[in-house]
C-alpha cells in the first residue's frame, strides 16, 4: 500500500526533496512508516497517529483473545456499532451533545454515519476489512528500523500522537513508537489524556493546530 501511495504522488509530481507532509492515522500511520523510509529525503514532515510500530499484545492473554475472535463473530447491528463505537472512541466524547447538530450525541451522529457507510455493500465488505485487519497484524518495523527512520528523516519532523483510552491501539504502542523514533532526541511526542482511536475527531481544533504547528515548523527548515 506504500507503494501504491508512492506510485501516486510520483505521478503528481511530488517528487522533490522535503516535499510531503505525511499524516498517518491507525493502519494509515503503518502505511506511512513504509512510505517514509522508502523516500526518507522526500519528507518534509511526519505524524503518526493512533499507530504502532508493530502490534503487541498489551491487555493480556485472554483478553487480546476474546477481542480478536469478537472482531469476526457475526452480530446484531446494534451490537457492532456499540461494540466498535466502544472500541473507537472515549466514552464522554460519545456522550457528549452532538458537535455538528441534529443528533441527540456524538455517538449517535456516528452511529448514522457508520450505517450509511454500511449499506455501500461494494466499498464495504467483509473481505476487506479481513484484509485490514490481516495488513495491520504483518506490519512490523524494528528498533533499528525506527532508528533509521528519525536519523534520515529528521527526529525534528516527526511528531507521534495518541489518546490513553485508545482499545483499538492502545497507549503503549504510541509509547513504543516514540521512544524507539527518538524521543529524547528530538520527535514530538502528544498523548491526549481521556482520548480514544480517533483524534482528528474528539479533539479536532487541537489535532488541526499540531499538524498546523508541525508544518509551519518543517516548511522552515533547510531541505538538505
Amino acid at each position: 500500500m506504500a507503494k501504491d501511495a508512492l506510485e501516486v504522488v510520483n505521478h503528481i509530481g511530488w517528487i522533490s526533496k522535503r516535499q510531503l507532509h505525511i499524516i498517518g492515522v491507525s493502519m494509515g500511520g503503518m502505511i506511512a512508516q513504509e512510505l517514509a523510509l522508502m523516500v526518507s529525503d522526500r519528507v518534509a514532515s511526519l505524524s503518526l497517529v493512533s499507530t504502532a510500530a508493530r502490534l503487541v499484545n498489551t491487555i493480556g492473554y485472554w483478553e487480546n483473545l476474546r477481542n480478536r475472535i469478537n472482531m469476526f463473530i457475526p452480530k446484531a447491528p446494534d451490537v457492532q456499532l456499540a461494540d466498535i463505537k466502544g472500541r473507537m472512541f472515549s466514552q464522554s466524547w460519545l456522550d457528549a451533545p452532538d458537535a455538528e447538530g441534529g443528533f441527540p450525541t456524538n455517538g449517535d451522529r456516528f452511529a448514522a454515519m457508520e450505517l450509511k457507510k454500511r449499506g455501500d455493500t461494494e466499498g464495504f465488505t467483509r473481505k476487506g476489512f479481513i484484509c485490514q485487519a490481516i495488513a495491520a497484524g504483518w506490519h512490523h518495523k524494528s528498533p533499528e528500523q525506527l532508528q533509521v527512520l528519525g536519523e534520515t528523516v529528521g527526529r525534528e519532523r516527526i511528531q507521534v500522537l495518541h489518546g490513553t483510552v485508545d482499545k483499538m491501539i492502545t497507549l503503549p504502542h504510541g509509547e513504543t513508537l516514540a521512544k524507539e523514533l527518538g524521543e529524547d532526541a528530538g520527535i514530538t511526542k502528544v498523548i491526549m489524556e481521556g482520548r480514544g482511536h480517533v483524534l482528528h475527531v474528539e479533539e479536532r481544533e487541537r489535532y488541526t493546530k499540531l499538524i498546523q504547528r508541525l508544518v509551519e515548523k518543517t516548511e522552515k527548515l533547510p531541505s538538505e
